[in-house]
């Protein structure tokens, strides 16, 4: 039996002073602070069996990766597949009572937040998430991955393969900055969701980190 460990890492924290919903835009680097988080987490995972890093298109990802491809003396792969999830809002303040959420022009992207209205579909994000998760567990098969992504597609991917809804309070989401959610296999079998924090909790309430 093969053990194979896929971690999914969040991007550390984004320099974003506006407080705008940034998603998919180009320009949003990480802040130092979250440089500071990409080089903890690096540490964390010094010692572990690492041969395959992996991250979304977006700078804040790859920034995030750097660290950690370079202790391993790997290099930095690419999957598009783990890029932020796309949203009609993006751009713009969406804190709740405030911003965009307060324009009559905006509520009927709010139609329907089961799916949800205002952006790609949950399962559409699982699904490629799935597939990105899946591509990194065969190549990295009897050691670690490391997969470098955003909080809405690791929560989503998780609720996906713990059988939840796809629905959800974004306030609730166990996703914080640089936060590790570890997929860990037995050949192609997911045996268990593992959940750490290796540069400490951040505040899921708080938007455009």
């Amino acid at each position: 039996m093969t053990s194979t460990v896929v971690h999914l890492l969040r991007h550390g924290e984004v320099h974003n002073p506006s407080g705008i919903l940034y998603g998919r835009l180009p320009g949003f680097r990480l802040s130092e602070r979250g440089q500071r988080q990409a080089l903890t987490v690096a540490e964390h995972l010094a010692d572990h069996d690492i041969v395959h890093v992996v991250a979304s298109p977006l700078e804040r990802a790859q920034q995030t990766a750097a660290p950690i491809s370079d202790s391993h003396r790997l290099e930095l792969a690419t999957d598009d597949r783990l890029i932020e999830a796309g949203n009609q809002f993006e751009g713009l303040k969406v804190a709740v009572g405030d911003g965009a959420l307060r324009s009559p022009k905006h509520w009927s992207k709010l139609r329907n937040p089961f799916r949800p209205s205002w952006g790609e579909p949950y399962l559409m994000i699982a699904h490629r998430m799935l597939g990105a998760a899946q591509r990194a567990r065969a190549t990295a098969a009897g050691h670690e991955a490391v997969c470098v992504s955003h909080q809405l597609p690791i929560w989503t991917l998780r609720r996906f393969l713990e059988g939840k809804r796809m629905w959800h309070d974004p306030r609730r989401r166990e996703c914080s900055l640089a936060s590790l959610t570890s997929l860990v296999f037995e050949d192609e079998r997911l045996v268990r969701v593992v959940y750490t924090e290796p540069a400490g909790a951040t505040n899921p309430k708080v938007t455009g980190a």
